[in-house]
């Protein structure tokens, strides 16, 4: 094979890994709204794009000078738009280079957005995300990757330097530690702490695309971890990818398992969007070593990550700092804790391996130097955003979301919808079970007079509260018993159990408002009493939560069209 297809695979390859990181994006938005409030998803989305957008501007003119080039130890030099670096790229044209690097620095500054999320000015979160992308991660990042101090630091028999292969400290830990001390400056959501300081769960508004944005961050993973090679086109390479492709899966999914089997104990069911967190534990505490360790090093440290990563998400709420992704405990704490493991499992060096403990001073030498340099330069930031153009929302922006009041979003994120369930194939309304239906779902006259009939010509409006997935069975019951005018509402509510405490993220839920449906119907012709009947029909599971019905007496009702009222106002093309 000729040079030049050497540098066409090496080339390709790189190319691919930056399609995948810059996928990852997308995986991060998707954890963030999915783990957020609904009202605030327009924002999350408008965040994760244009801290990509700006990143790679500033990247361009500034950071990656900084990190790549040949000036120090300490500092690479100011070369602006990445212009005379004398960075030798090898293989990889320079500009391929350069987009790698990008999407990469793009990542770490993302990080921080789900830590602060819900409270954050937008304003603010581009001025700390493009120095982030300009300044902090390009300074650390020289000194692991682009020839500076950590990479030939030296301590006792180890002379390999600090190794962080894919970032688990370049580009997690600097997210994380950053998300830490914005969130911690910036203060909990409000409602996030009752009077005694105890947390209180905010549950993020769709688990379905907290899963979404997981399963796309650890397929990114498989770009972000393996193609840190830079190549593809010898036997080394190709040995070494296909260890890093192994370890890279198996940590993340050890840690999925451990994380789910660990909330199953602790909090007697187990945790899903915990347990999401736990996949991303695994894939950034591997992210490190990946290259360095043997699948059997890889499980282990899955394993401790998916521990860990529950116990820092419980501590991190504890202390008061708000974070409703998880973004401190999965980035920061299992950033530190995988670029430790490499002087731990390393097959070359490894204290538990070799029984050397020199590659883990290294290893911790790296993770603190980096730590502190990003807690005092991110603490002097934020404070100084505070202080001029201000970092956090008023209180009034808060509440009604950010979506509303920071970006215009007249009508939300989410277009109002109403659940559609196909009844065909579904049981009848049969009732079945112990026990009977008039007494398993209790209706509640609200006037002092019997549920009027069709001949006494009385008004009645009939209020039934149902669970979602029954709603297309008691509209075609309601059809069936002569209802053709109906109107439905999306509601939360709680019914008698609403004591039953319940875990989300490690925090207790004391109140489960849950997703309900309210159908209200007015009746005259067609009586009550069959209203009733239908609605138990359709709704009645012998389960709790099955629904309230409620009836009501209606004084007057006027036909807008035609003028006419009462009874009459309920018949025609319009009865009810």
């Amino acid at each position: 094979m000729t040079e030049q297809a050497f540098n066409a695979l090496d080339t390709i390859w790189l190319m691919l890994g930056a399609v995948l990181v810059f996928w990852m994006q997308a995986g991060f938005a998707m954890v963030e709204t999915g783990f957020t409030r609904a009202k605030n998803a327009g924002n999350i989305i408008m965040k994760n794009l244009m801290d990509f957008a700006i990143g790679s501007i500033v990247f361009w003119i500034l950071g990656y000078g900084i990190m790549f080039g040949d000036s120090g130890s300490i500092f690479g030099g100011i070369h602006l738009f990445a212009e005379s670096t004398g960075n030798d790229t090898g293989s990889i044209p320079f500009w391929m280079h350069f987009m790698f690097n990008t999407v990469f620095c793009a990542t770490s500054a993302t990080i921080v957005s789900g830590a602060m999320a819900e409270r954050t000015k937008f304003s603010s979160y581009l001025i700390y995300s493009a120095v982030i992308s300009a300044i902090v991660y390009p300074i650390e990042g020289h000194w692991i990757w682009g020839g500076g101090w950590l990479s030939t630091l030296e301590i006792g028999s180890w002379t390999g330097g600090f190794h962080d292969y894919a970032g688990s400290t370049c580009v997690h830990m600097v997210g994380g530690i950053s998300a830490f001390i914005g969130a911690a400056i910036l203060g909990p959501r409000i409602g996030k702490y009752d009077e005694n300081g105890k947390p209180k769960a905010i549950p993020g508004h769709s688990l379905t695309l907290g899963a979404l944005g997981v399963f796309i961050l650890w397929m990114g993973w498989f770009g972000f971890n393996p193609a840190s090679s830079y190549g593809l086109s010898s036997f080394e390479q190709g040995m070494d990818v296909s260890n890093v492709f192994m370890t890279t899966n198996i940590a993340a999914a050890v840690a999925t398992t451990v994380t789910m089997i660990f909330t199953w104990i602790k909090y007697g069911k187990p945790d899903v969007s915990m347990t999401l967190n736990g996949s991303l534990a695994g894939l950034v505490a591997i992210t490190a070593g990946c290259s360095a360790v043997d699948p059997w090093a890889a499980a282990i440290i899955g394993l401790f990550a998916g521990i860990i990563i529950v116990v820092a998400v419980e501590f991190v709420d504890k202390i008061h700092v708000d974070d409703p992704v998880g973004a401190v405990a999965v980035h920061g704490v299992c950033g530190a804790f995988g670029t430790l493991c490499v002087g731990l499992f390393g097959r070359e060096g490894g204290l538990f391996v070799t029984g050397d403990p020199s590659r883990f001073f290294v290893q911790l030498v790296g993770v603190l130097a980096v730590g502190i340099f990003v807690a005092v330069v991110m603490t002097v930031v934020f404070y100084a955003i505070k202080a001029t153009v201000g970092l956090r929302v008023t209180q009034e922006e808060e509440i009604i979301g950010l979506d509303a009041l920071e970006h215009g979003l007249v009508s939300g994120s989410y277009a109002d919808f109403m659940p559609s369930v196909n009844v065909s194939g579904m049981k009848s309304g049969k009732v079945t079970g112990t026990v009977p239906a008039d007494v398993a779902v209790p209706v509640q006259v609200v006037t002092d007079e019997a549920a009027p009939t069709s001949e006494d010509g009385k008004m009645s409006k009939v209020e039934i509260i149902c669970k979602m997935d029954r709603f297309e069975l008691l509209k075609k019951k309601l059809e069936d018993c002569g209802i053709t005018g109906m109107t439905v509402v999306n509601c939360m509510g709680c019914g008698v159990q609403k004591g039953n405490t319940k875990y989300y993220r490690g925090a207790e839920v004391e109140t489960n408002l849950l997703p309900k449906i309210k159908v209200e119907v007015v009746v005259s012709k067609v009586p009550v009493s069959d209203v009733i009947k239908a609605a138990k029909e359709a709704l009645y599971t012998g389960n709790i939560g099955d629904g309230k019905i409620f009836v009501y007496g209606v004084d007057y009702v006027v036909k807008v069209r035609t003028g006419e009222t009462n009874y009459a106002a309920l018949q025609g093309v319009d009865q009810f």
